[in-house]
């Protein structure tokens, strides 16, 4: 039997939950005529994605550009592992810092930030560079989204199925051209060789 949460992530729990990002505001009468449901149960499906957490809350988006930050970028910052603590105290101290992220890879860490100017942008860069190494990328434009639907399970997902005997060609195969090695003709060369 499918769990509570489950069972409201049907077509419809998807369509509610792909429109309440852009209208995070919008009313239940609204939002039940989008999806070709009545309010009630509208409501009833929102109150059931709190309990479990699936919605986790409601944000105002802010235009940064009109607060007088026009410039977005992406910090990765490198770093000795000694340094982490350090790093992490002073990227939450920064009020340019949007986002933080901590990495796996190369990078410590990940940081968004709003600043005024490309000087404000340098003073903020000069002060995580105290802590390590930083790699600066502006941001030109941006696109958001949400996850709207359960993702597949972790087992079939790492390990996609490949059918025994069947050759997958490597770079060094597509290279050169050689797409021809599929199934069915390896099974006629095997019964060809085999009425000999």
């Amino acid at each position: 039997m499918a769990s509570k949460p489950e069972r409201l992530l049907d077509d419809i729990g998807r369509s509610i939950l792909a429109a309440l990002p852009q209208h995070a505001r919008i009313s239940f009468s609204d939002l039940a005529r989008r999806v070709g449901l009545s309010a009630p149960p509208a409501a009833e499906r929102s109150a059931g994605w709190r309990m479990p957490a699936i919605i986790t809350g409601y944000r105002v988006a802010l235009a940064a550009d009109k607060l007088g930050y026009p410039i977005t970028a992406l910090l990765r910052i490198s770093t000795a592992e000694e340094n982490c603590v350090r790093l992490g105290a002073a990227a939450r101290a920064l009020p340019e810092v949007l986002e933080s992220h901590r990495v796996t890879g190369s990078d410590r860490l990940v940081v968004k930030v709003a600043a005024g100017s490309v000087s404000h942008l340098d003073e903020i860069i000069r002060e995580l560079s105290r802590y390590g190494t930083v790699t600066v990328a502006i941001v030109l434009s941006s696109r958001s989204g949400t996850i709207t639907r359960r993702a597949a399970p972790s087992s079939t997902a790492a390990t996609p199925h490949r059918p025994r005997g069947r050759r997958y060609p490597g770079k060094g195969a597509c290279r050169r051209g050689r797409e021809k090695d599929d199934l069915s003709s390896s099974i006629g060369a095997h019964r060809a060789s085999s009425t000999l």
